[in-house]
């Protein structure tokens, strides 16, 4: 069976991958970071096994540009003035979910990503500890410990 074209894997998986980006990363760096993903997928896709468990080859190449991002983010020098105003999340996509994704943001980096993985992309902790590294005990473990602080964030389940 020959792959799917390159742009039929974009439309199907697209939405998954912008998710863990933004999980990952919060919403400044996702479209970034999913861009990165999908230009290293292409110039990969010809070489690619056929019979390869695309969404997660998909997410584990986001992985490595997530992790890009945040080490590019620890080298940036910081600014030392104050927005004049925050950012307005209204009206833009995804907007009620601006204190979702600082709470996420919060969370360390193995906690973030363990959520979006099994959460977010519904892999099952064995392919999470794959990617993050880890056992997949340590995997469950990540992910349990991040919905907890979530938890006590959002009480009620509701993003503020």
């Amino acid at each position: 069976m020959s792959p799917p074209p390159f742009e039929e894997l974009v439309a199907e998986h697209g939405p998954t991958v912008l998710r863990v980006c933004r999980a990952v990363l919060g919403p400044a760096d996702a479209e970034d970071a999913w861009s990165e993903t999908f230009l290293a997928a292409l110039d990969a896709y010809p070489r690619l096994r056929p019979n390869s468990n695309l969404e997660a080859w998909l997410v584990t190449i986001a992985h490595r540009k997530a992790l890009d991002h945040v080490r590019a983010r620890s080298r940036r020098p910081i600014l030392t003035d104050k927005l004049p105003e925050p950012p307005a999340y209204e009206g833009s996509p995804g907007g009620w979910e601006s204190g979702l994704w600082e709470a996420l943001e919060a969370l360390p980096l193995k906690q973030r990503q363990t959520i979006a993985y099994h959460y977010l992309v519904g892999m099952p902790y064995v392919q999470v500890a794959q990617i993050v590294g880890g056992s997949q005990d340590a995997a469950r473990r990540a992910a349990a410990d991040g919905i907890a602080t979530l938890r006590k964030t959002f009480p009620k389940g509701e993003p503020r």
